[in-house]
């Protein structure tokens, strides 16, 4: 079931960020949708924060991918945030990444990773963020989707 909610602010996109960690753990992939400016980076933000993990989070865009260490309190995990724009769908560079090793450890969430990405698991939280014209409200829809 798809679940939507309009993110008026960059703390909202946080906030529900935050709350779909609450649904994460590691071994699970999150595949975000959306043009620029959509908001992918401030909802991995939030759920880097409801995961627990170190450090600050910013766009990967020049690197492909960073991995965030796990927090030392407890039931925090470690993400790895992948930027998969640059790859140009190139399922063979994606592979390099080794995505499949860090799913047993992380939370792997990839910006741009939709019609790329959906084969490293059996199934993925697919998150939409779209940016309405002329204005900072965005709109946020995701479900669990299961490999076909």
């Amino acid at each position: 079931m798809t679940e939507q909610r309009m993110l008026e602010t960059v703390e909202d996109t946080e906030a529900l960020g935050r709350e779909l960690a609450e649904q994460l753990q590691a071994g699970d992939l999150v595949i975000l949708d959306g043009p620029l400016g959509a908001g992918k980076t401030a909802l991995t933000r939030g759920i880097a924060a409801g995961l627990g993990v170190e450090g600050r989070v910013s766009s990967p865009t020049f690197i492909i991918a960073r991995q965030h260490r796990a927090g030392v309190h407890p039931g925090a995990v470690a993400l790895v945030h992948v930027d998969a724009y640059r790859l140009g769908g190139d399922l063979d560079e994606l592979d390099a990444l080794d995505l499949d090793t860090d799913l047993d450890h992380a939370v792997v969430v990839i910006e741009w990773g939709l019609g790329v990405a959906e084969h490293l698991t059996d199934r993925h939280l697919r998150v939409r963020l779209r940016r309405e014209p002329e204005s900072d409200v965005r709109t946020a829809a995701w479900e669990w989707v299961a490999a076909n």
